[in-house]
């Protein structure tokens, strides 16, 4: 299923994704550092939730609680959690 997640505390605006189970694919951030999250969306791609949030979580940029990496792990957690409780 396909999902949109509007960011919070970054550059990037919003993040999109396919969720296949716990499988993440086809990440593609809308605004923030292009080719960072070119190459995020590409490393990510096939990796469980669990992957992304034990790489990518916590994950801080600058003087900011967050980054867009730590917004992807928040995110993709989110949809797999939802999409657990739609059954």
């Amino acid at each position: 299923m396909e999902y949109k997640y509007k960011t919070r505390m970054v550059c990037s605006t919003e993040i999109n994704f396919t969720l296949d189970g716990n499988v993440v694919r086809g990440v593609s951030f809308k605004g923030g550092c292009n080719g960072n999250l070119k190459a995020v969306s590409k490393l990510v791609d096939g990796m469980t939730v669990e992957q992304i949030e034990e790489k990518l979580a916590g994950n801080t940029c600058g003087s900011r609680p967050t980054s867009c990496a730590d917004q992807l792990a928040i995110a993709v957690r989110q949809a797999y959690d939802e999409s657990r409780k739609a059954g």
